[in-house]
Parts: C-alpha cells; sequence; structure tokens
C-alpha cells in the first residue's frame, strides 16, 4: 500500500470548484494573467521558437492550441511549447517553503487538455489549485535541489493531477497517471548548475510533456508501479533517502497552497529580486562613478550559487545572467531597470559591467539564513569613493506574498509583457476573460485573443 498515492489520487478525484473559497479563485485568476503575459512576453526568445516549431509539426486525434498561435497540436507537445513561453522569462510566480520552484509551470498541463475537450472556466480553475496544492505540499516537505535534483521532480505530479481532473480520471487512472508520471522522470539538478544552458528553462516544461503524457496513458488503461512513492526502489527510498509524510492538502479550513506564492516584478530568479529592488533604490542616491566597493549580504540560499559558482561573477548566457546577483545589481545600477533587454546577449556580455562587477564582495548573514524563508532579507551597502557609506535594505521585495502585487500591478505587468506582441484592444479582452474565467464556456475565445499576428 503506497499512501503518498493514495492520498493524492483521493483528492485530485474529490476536489471540486464549490469547494475553493473566494480569494482562492481570485488568485487564480491574478496568476493566469501573470502567467500568460510572461509566456507572450517570451514569444520571440530562440527556445520558444524552437518548441513551437517542433509542436507545430505535429498533430494526433486530439488537437490543443499552442500559445500565441493559431496553430494545433498533440496535447503533450503543445503542453511542452507553452510551458516554455511561461517560464523563459523566469518571471512567473515562485513558491519557497522550505523547497522551491515555480507551480504556474504547470498551468499549461491544463489549459493543453482544457482546450480540445472543451473544458469550461471552473474546471480549469479547480485543476489549476489542484497542481498547486500537490507540488505545495511536496516542497513542503522535500528540498528537491539539496538532493541534486531538479524542481521538475514535484512539478510533473502536480501537472499530472492537473491534467488528469482535464481528462476526468477516475481515482483508479489516476494513481496510474501519477505512478506513470513520476516513476520515469527524475529530472537531475545539474540543470541549474554553472553557465546554464537553454534547458534551463525548458526543464519544467519536458515535465509537463510527460505529465499530460502520463494522464492519457493511464485513460487508455495503461498501468504504473503500483507504489511508486512508498514501495521497494520508490521515490523516497530512491530519491529522498527518507519516508516522507504529507501534510494536509487545502480545504477544510486548510489553506490552498496558491495563496502563498509569490509574483516577481522582475524577470529574473526569485533571490535577485531584493537585490534588484534595492540597486535600483540605491541607483537615485549614488552614480556608478562614485562605487568604490558594494557589499552584498543575504541568505544562504541566495548567495550560495555566486559563492562557489564563477560563472556568475562572468556569465556568458541569458540564463546564467538571470541568476546572477553580481549581473543584475551591476545592470540595474547601471541602466536604471531591470526588463527583458537586460539579458540581451551583447548586454549580458557587455565588458562596461565588469568594472562594478569587480568592487563587489557577497556574504552570508546568518541572521538573514535563519529568517528565510519566512523572510527574503537582502541588504547592500555602498562605500563611495568619499569615504561615505550609503545602505539599503528590505525583508519583503515587492511580489512578495507579504508585500504582494495589487491587482492593478499585476494587470501592468501583463500589459507590459504582452503588450510587446499583442495590441492594446487584445491586451483589454484577455485581461477581461481571465477576470472572469469562472464564467467562461470554454477557452476559445481566451486562445483567439492571444494569438500574435506579426
Amino acid at each position: 500500500m503506497d499512501r503518498t498515492l493514495d492520498l493524492l489520487s483521493r483528492y485530485a478525484c474529490a476536489l471540486t470548484y464549490d469547494a475553493l473559497p473566494p480569494e482562492v479563485v481570485h488568485q487564480v485568476k491574478r496568476t493566469l494573467i501573470d502567467t500568460l503575459g510572461c509566456a507572450l512576453g517570451a514569444f520571440h526568445a530562440e527556445p520558444c521558437r524552437i518548441a513551437r516549431y517542433l509542436a507545430e509539426g505535429v498533430t494526433g486525434r486530439m488537437r490543443s492550441r499552442v500559445l500565441g498561435t493559431r496553430h494545433l497540436s498533440a496535447p503533450d507537445l503543445a503542453g511542452f511549447a507553452n510551458g516554455v513561453m511561461v517560464r523563459y522569462l523566469d518571471c512567473n510566480d515562485s513558491y519557497f517553503s522550505p523547497g522551491g520552484g515555480h507551480p504556474s509551470d504547470m498551468i499549461p498541463a491544463a489549459l493543453a487538455l482544457a482546450d480540445p475537450l472543451g473544458r469550461d472556466g471552473r474546471a480549469v480553475i479547480t485543476a489549476i489549485v489542484l497542481a498547486y496544492e500537490v507540488f505545495s505540499r511536496l516542497s513542503d516537505q522535500v528540498v528537491t535541489g539539496d538532493l541534486g535534483w531538479d524542481q521538475g521532480m514535484f512539478s510533473v505530479l502536480g501537472a499530472v493531477c492537473a491534467a488528469g481532473k482535464m481528462l476526468e480520471l477516475d481515482e483508479t487512472q489516476m494513481r496510474h497517471a501519477i505512478s506513470l508520471a513520476i516513476v520515469p522522470n527524475l529530472p537531475l539538478g545539474v540543470t541549474r548548475v554553472g553557465e546554464l544552458p537553454m534547458w534551463k528553462g525548458c526543464a519544467t516544461a519536458s515535465a509537463t510533456r510527460a505529465a499530460i503524457f502520463a494522464a492519457q496513458l493511464a485513460q487508455q488503461g495503461m498501468t504504473g508501479p503500483a507504489e511508486p512513492f512508498e514501495g521497494r526502489r520508490g521515490l523516497w527510498q530512491q530519491a529522498v533517502g527518507k519516508p516522507v509524510t504529507l501534510g494536509a492538502l487545502g480545504g477544510n479550513g486548510t489553506p490552498f497552497g496558491i495563496t502563498a506564492t509569490t509574483f516577481k516584478s522582475f524577470p529574473s530568479q526569485i533571490h535577485t529580486q531584493g537585490p534588484i529592488q534595492l540597486a535600483l533604490e540605491l541607483g537615485t542616491k549614488v552614480s556608478v562613478a562614485e562605487i568604490a566597493a558594494l557589499r552584498i549580504s543575504g541568505y544562504r540560499t541566495a548567495v550560495s550559487s555566486p559563492a562557489t559558482e564563477p560563472e556568475k561573477w562572468d556569465p556568458r548566457t541569458r540564463e546564467t545572467a538571470d541568476h546572477s546577483i553580481p549581473y543584475v545589481v551591476a545592470a540595474a545600477l547601471h541602466d536604471g531597470a531591470i526588463t527583458p533587454a537586460s539579458f540581451a546577449p551583447a548586454r549580458v556580455q557587455d565588458p562596461a559591467l565588469r568594472p562594478l562587477i569587480a568592487k563587489m564582495s557577497m556574504e552570508e548573514d546568518p541572521d538573514f539564513t535563519a529568517r528565510f524563508p519566512q523572510e527574503y532579507n537582502c541588504r547592500i551597502e555602498v562605500i563611495t569613493t568619499a569615504g561615505q557609506r550609503v545602505e539599503a535594505h528590505t525583508a519583503y521585495p515587492k511580489g512578495n506574498r507579504h508585500n504582494p502585487l495589487s491587482d492593478a500591478d499585476v494587470e501592468a505587468k501583463f500589459r507590459r509583457f504582452a503588450g510587446a506582441v499583442l495590441t492594446t484592444r487584445q491586451c483589454d479582452m484577455v485581461l477581461e476573460r481571465c477576470w472572469s474565467a469562472e464564467h467562461l464556456a470554454n477557452l476559445q475565445t481566451l486562445f483567439d485573443a492571444l494569438v500574435v499576428e506579426n
């Protein structure tokens, strides 16, 4: 008997829209707007073009829309292409408690199957909440990165539950779908080490593709191992090294995981959000020419990568730069902003940024580490050429759930990213449909409003 499998499959099949409090439904709408904005903002990026090219060459009995286009593909490849777009800018939401990841990476699994099946907005909302609940409860118990695995290890499980919900699997089918999702799909943490490749932004999209495929297999009667979590050579034994007991899942007075997520203000790694905010603040007080030294203090998770990987001090790729606190601080101080253009190849490799990076040091503050993940503390101290010390500190960067983006902020972020490829009228239409998602009979008009015409 596999208690984890029992818990997840029962919960996935039992969760209904009527069990969701209004604030949870509202947060799903906010998250959907944020996610679609990130996807459209990355529409022309090279990894997104590659994924769309492959998806557009494949069709099948069930055909799903590729975001931003009128093209139809097999659900798993549409889910992959859409997932790459969602993830590429590294500006979609995050969850840390104490594990981490980007749960909106799983939303394309629900969209890919809701589209051809004609599921209504309430079904999609429910599936998204379900995916977040599975991912967050697993992440609460296991820090995948510390064990050498990538976050797709758990996003594949949330995504398969969402996909299974869209397919209306029964509990037996859901058990097999979950098993077929996790057993063949353990992603290595090397994805996020050293100089980061394009795959960094595609890894969880691959998990989404695998999840959709697993749910479809189970729907057709394919069976998976009966004890994928707790059995001999199962996930807990082989990948985690100890038994894991999940906490209560959302509902009946237990908060839902989607309400504990963090939105990003800037298109870069979650741990760079505070340093960027502080650098922009300091840039109004001190010019780059006046900086003699710059000291960054943070919690261990934030500073460990730059402290151990020289690539973060001299990034060569967009993927490395958006994970590099030294780079984003230098770019913010030089440019007065961090936008997708901050990570264009020419800017990433610009020698003009290196002298300022060379003046930086970074250290762990043990008190900040003790307070993480409840607080995301960062402190930057600048010493000027005149010997003056100028300091800035934040515990909750803008977008953190304790300092959240307002609905207006979420809309503005969507327009900032999606407005690069959509008209103002299209942006208005997308926002109207997302804010009224529970009333949509299907997603056809939403997908139509997202089509990039040039």
